[in-house]
């Protein structure tokens, strides 16, 4: 992975993107996906709808699979911004489905790995806790954080899953930010995916998804 393929969110903070309110969820009767992320999740320098979140609405509506997707993700939140926020959200739209994105912006803050690890994991046990199922989505930083912190980073997210029992994504840039043409596939800032590296990113995710989600 090089440098240009950090993974991490950007510095902008907007409004969360729930893409149904609760009482629509509600009313619905259809699972919910809760996808709890920052901007990779967010949509950020992307137009609307072109996220692999929105994406990830089309491929169950094609798929035939009922379920409301929920996209809480904020550009620029950490792990500790998501597990402040999350009991709202939880009892909010009381989702059947956690998809955890968050960790990036720890790594690019240099904060403690101990306190990311913490946040993940009381987050993920808080989801459970209500009857929701987690998928952890990994995230990894480029090799000039040097060989221990890369290794120890990586490893938080897979001691998580493991810990709590929780399905996971090892890394949600795979096939982007390790592509022979990574450069095209991020926006200006080396940072951001790009529109044509989305339904990558989807893929990815699908992978493990697919497993979490009722069969109908």
């Amino acid at each position: 992975m090089t440098t240009t393929a950090l993974g991490s969110a950007g510095i902008w903070t907007t409004t969360a993107q729930a893409q149904a309110s609760s009482s629509t969820a509600a009313s619905s009767g259809k699972p919910v996906i809760l996808v709890l992320g920052d901007s990779l999740s967010a949509e950020y320098g992307l137009k609307r709808g072109e996220g692999w979140v929105p994406l990830l609405e089309k491929r169950l509506a094609q798929q035939k699979i009922s379920a409301t997707v929920v996209n809480a993700s904020i550009s620029g939140d950490t792990s500790s911004g998501g597990r402040a926020r999350f009991a709202p959200l939880l009892a909010q739209h009381k989702p059947s489905l956690v998809v955890l994105e968050l960790g990036a912006n720890d790594a690019l803050r240099g904060l403690p790995l101990s306190d990311t690890e913490s946040n993940l994991m009381q987050i993920t046990k808080a989801a459970q806790a209500a009857g929701a199922k987690v998928l952890i989505v990994g995230i990894q930083v480029p090799p000039n954080y040097g060989a221990d912190y890369t290794r120890r980073f990586e490893a938080v997210f897979s001691k998580v899953a493991s810990a709590t029992k929780s399905a996971l994504v090892p890394f949600l840039l795979k096939g982007v930010a390790d592509a022979p043409d990574a450069l095209s596939l991020f926006q200006a800032d080396r940072i951001h995916p790009t529109a044509a590296a989305q339904p990558q990113l989807l893929d990815n995710v699908w992978a493990e998804l697919r497993k979490l989600l009722p069969k109908q």
